[in-house]
């Protein structure tokens, strides 16, 4: 995993609308640790498929984890990420059929989602001294030129500036 720091300011290129797919579960019942450990492995699983299987369309993801996992995943569209879940041949299904037949209800792991369709034209992001992250990972890592150094310019240009910088890299 490539972790170059890149000093000075860089800002997501977008050409398209993106989902981003938030998802985690929280262990409610440490106790309860086989259950626990048995709903976490599920995930490993899905985004090792999603990583070789780029036509999923995932786009890119980061995950951070604690007694709430959370992980953010980018995605090329509503549908790509809704006919992964419904996929019989993907690793999803099963597992959550199996979650909801036997740890639903239980009360020992909570699990969640929201998905937001975010359009090109609606998005600013900036990345100061980090590693490729976030949307500009999922999409393309420009750097920030004259006219989108502060937020409200990046606003004010969603979507066309920040094409126009990945145009002429």
């Amino acid at each position: 995993m490539n972790q170059e720091v890149f000093p000075g300011r860089f800002t997501a290129g977008l050409d398209r609308d993106v989902t981003v797919f938030l998802i985690g579960m929280r262990a409610n019942r440490w106790w309860k640790i086989g259950t626990v450990m048995r709903v976490a492995a599920a995930m490993p699983r899905m985004l090792r498929y999603l990583a070789t299987t780029p036509d999923a369309g995932m786009l890119g993801y980061h995950q951070w984890l604690g007694r709430t996992t959370v992980l953010v995943s980018y995605w090329r569209s509503p549908e790509h990420l809704m006919r992964f879940a419904a996929n019989r041949d993907a690793p999803h299904l099963g597992p959550w059929r199996d979650f909801m037949k036997t740890v639903a209800g239980t009360g020992s792991v909570g699990v969640w989602h929201e998905t937001y369709v975010i359009p090109a034209s609606g998005v600013e992001a900036v990345y100061n001294g980090m590693p490729v992250f976030g949307l500009a990972k999922a999409t393309a890592h420009v750097p920030v030129e004259h006219g989108l150094n502060t937020a409200r310019q990046r606003w004010a240009h969603a979507g066309g500036a920040a094409r126009g910088a990945r145009a002429a890299n």
